[in-house]
């Protein structure tokens, strides 16, 4: 059948609709997803991802997060663990380290090396009171929008250590995330060294639309040297991602002049919906370098303390 431009025209403003519509589904409704995602299961490694939910008073609702057990975990009611908490970035919610970044294969491989000891994982839902958007990060501060610091460095530290065996050291206590996660890692945890002291970032940045106030690039350098004594950082950015890269580097230059230990990689890749060094399989693969540094960290303090 030969076709007028008319019909041409319809044919072609219903398939421009349909791709649209696509389009949109695909960034708005599902946070532009993965084309190639790394594995999310581990078998035999005896870890499973429960949601769990609390009341947090400072937002006065509950709230869900997510866990990861170490192996063994029920077996040894006497043992007490480190913990680590894993910040999601933008459109992502308490599931997404295990549902799409495949924390748990990592974790895995980490325990069995020896190069991590077991811990227990915590995932908050991190959204701040505007939900989850591909059109704005989780605000990682308490602001107009939320005390997602208090959240999740008074409300959800208290219901962990209320529901979990866990040390008080917090040199035994991570929290690390990826794009506006990484950066919310620092922001929280430069604020409460009293509980976190190991900190580490992917693909994040470190001075905010928002100001100096909630930039760790500028709030470190007011931290007094008893703050950052315990201090331990890692961070990572992507070799792409050239608009934050520079910031990366600025970050380790200030770090190394203060005296903070760290360490800062560059690695090909970055933010990205496919290919092995882009998205979620560049946090799957770097997430190994991260954790062992984590490891490193945990394992020191557990000798020193005699712990371990």
């Amino acid at each position: 059948m030969r076709l007028t431009w008319k019909s041409s025209l319809g044919i072609g403003i219903l398939a421009f609709s349909s791709l649209a519509g696509v389009g949109y589904w695909y960034v708005f409704k599902e946070g532009a997803p993965q084309l190639d995602p790394p594995p999310i299961v581990a078998q035999g490694s005896g870890m499973t991802f429960q949601t769990k939910s609390f009341y947090s008073a400072s937002l006065k609702k509950n709230r869900p997060y997510g866990v990861i057990l170490p192996p063994g975990y029920n077996d040894n009611p006497g043992q007490r663990y480190p913990v680590i908490f894993l910040l999601h970035g933008g459109h992502d919610d308490s599931r997404a380290w295990y549902d799409k970044y495949g924390i748990v294969p990592v974790l895995n491989d980490l325990y069995k090396a020896g190069k991590l000891p077991p811990s227990i994982i915590v995932s908050p839902d991190a959204n701040d009171n505007r939900g989850s958007s591909p059109l704005f990060d989780p605000d990682y501060y308490d602001g107009p929008n939320g005390k997602i610091n208090t959240l999740i460095a008074s409300d959800l530290v208290k219901e962990i250590k209320s529901k979990y065996r866990t040390y008080d050291d917090p040199r035994l206590w991570a929290m690390g995330g990826l794009s506006s996660g990484g950066w919310g890692a620092l922001n929280i945890g430069l604020r409460n060294t009293d509980k976190f002291c190991v900190l580490f970032s992917h693909l994040g940045y470190f001075t905010d639309d928002s100001g100096p106030a909630n930039s760790p690039q500028a709030f470190i350098q007011n931290l007094p040297k008893s703050k950052l004594k315990c201090l331990r950082i890692y961070f990572d950015a992507g070799t792409s991602d050239f608009d934050t890269m520079g910031d990366n580097k600025r970050f380790a230059q200030t770090l190394g002049r203060l005296g903070v230990p760290h360490t800062f990689n560059a690695f090909p890749g970055g933010h990205g919906v496919t290919g092995p060094d882009y998205g979620w399989n560049y946090i799957h693969k770097h997430s190994y370098d991260s954790l062992t540094y984590v490891g490193q960290q945990f394992q020191k303090a557990l000798q020193e303390s005699g712990k371990k």
